[in-house]
C-alpha cells in the first residue's frame, strides 16, 4: 500500500483542487481529507457518509456542584485560562482540561471528562472511499484527529483491497502537517510563484526532509511572476528535488470548483490534460521513489 500527501505550506495554492483531480484519476485509492481545521476535500467529492464517529480531543473540568463542591474558590483562583467564573461554572471554551483545577480541589469535587471536539467521518464517493473529519470552532489536538484519519483511511484500504492512499494534508509546518506526512511514501508539494509561497515551500520541505520522506514539487499558476517561478526552479535543483510539473493561471480551475467537479471530470483541454501529465510523473515517483 502506497500512500502520497499532497501539503502546500501555505493555504490558497490550489493543493486540494489537485487532490480532487488526483482522485478522479487514481484507480483503486482511498481519500484521506486531512486539513481537519478547514476541511473542503468534500466539496468536490461529494461524500455520501456511512458512518460517522465522535472524537474526543482535550479533556474538560466537571464540577459537582450539588454534593461536593464548598465553594472554597481555589479553582476560580488557581485556573490560569479563567475557565472558572465566580459563581464555579465551567465555561468550555476556555478550558484547556489541564487538572490544576482537580489537583487544588480539597473535596476531589472536579475531575475531568472528554469533550466532544469534533466527528470523523467514513465515506463513499464517485471515485471510491473516502476518510474524513471536522474539528469544531477552537478545539485542539487537530494532530491527534488527522492520525485517527489516516488510521480510518488504512483499515479502508485494507478492507476494500485498496493499493493506494491519496492524502489531503493541511496547509502549513505544525503538528497537523507533520501527522499528515509521517510515514507516508511521498508528499507532493503544491506552490505558486509568490514570495510567501515560496518561504513555506522551503519551509514544508525541511519538515519533509527531517523526517527522511521524499519530496516533489508542482509549480501552480508559474504564469503570474516568471523569475519567481525561476526561484523555485532553482530552489528545487539545488535541493534535488523532482519539479513533476506546472500549471498555468486558468480560470477553469474556479469554474470547476463552482460546479462541484474536479479539473478532469470539468474539461478535456490542455489544462486538464497537463495534470494528467503530473499524476503519471508522480504515480511513477511514488512507484519507484525519488
Amino acid at each position: 500500500m502506497k500512500q502520497l500527501t499532497v501539503i502546500s505550506g501555505k493555504g490558497g495554492t490550489g493543493k486540494t483542487s489537485i487532490t480532487a483531480a488526483f482522485a478522479s484519476l487514481a484507480n483503486n485509492a482511498v481519500f484521506a481529507d486531512c486539513d481537519v481545521d478547514a476541511a473542503d476535500l468534500h466539496l468536490i467529492l461529494k461524500p455520501r457518509i456511512k458512518k460517522t464517529m465522535s472524537f474526543h480531543g482535550l479533556k474538560i473540568a466537571s464540577i459537582d456542584e450539588e454534593d461536593k463542591c464548598i465553594n472554597c474558590m481555589k479553582c476560580y483562583e488557581n485556573c490560569r485560562f479563567n475557565a472558572i467564573d465566580e459563581e464555579i461554572n465551567v465555561i468550555e471554551e476556555r478550558c484547556e482540561g489541564c487538572g490544576v483545577c482537580v489537583y487544588v480541589c480539597p473535596t476531589k469535587a472536579i475531575e475531568l471528562k472528554d469533550r466532544e471536539s469534533g466527528f470523523l467521518y467514513i465515506s463513499e464517493t464517485r471515485f471510491g472511499p473516502m476518510s474524513h473529519a471536522i474539528l469544531k470552532t477552537a478545539e485542539e489536538a487537530s494532530g491527534k484527529l488527522v492520525t485517527m484519519v489516516r488510521e480510518n483511511a488504512k483499515k479502508l484500504a485494507l478492507e476494500e483491497k485498496k493499493d493506494l492512499i491519496i492524502i489531503d494534508g493541511p496547509p502549513g509546518i505544525g503538528c497537523p502537517v507533520i501527522s499528515a506526512i509521517t510515514g507516508v511514501d511521498l508528499v507532493l508539494i503544491v506552490t505558486e510563484p509568490t514570495l510567501s509561497a515560496i518561504h513555506d515551500l522551503k519551509r514544508v520541505f525541511d519538515v519533509a526532509k527531517h523526517f527522511d520522506i521524499p519530496s516533489t514539487v508542482l509549480i501552480n499558476k508559474y504564469d503570474i511572476n516568471i523569475d519567481n517561478t525561476n526561484d523555485i526552479i532553482d530552489f528545487c535543483s539545488e535541493n534535488d528535488i523532482p519539479i513533476v510539473g506546472r500549471l498555468p493561471y486558468d480560470e477553469i480551475v474556479t469554474k470547476a470548483m463552482v460546479d462541484g467537479k474536479t479539473i478532469i471530470e470539468y474539461s478535456n483541454g490542455e489544462f486538464p490534460n497537463r495534470i494528467k501529465e503530473i499524476w503519471m510523473k508522480t504515480h511513477s515517483f511514488l512507484n519507484r521513489g525519488v
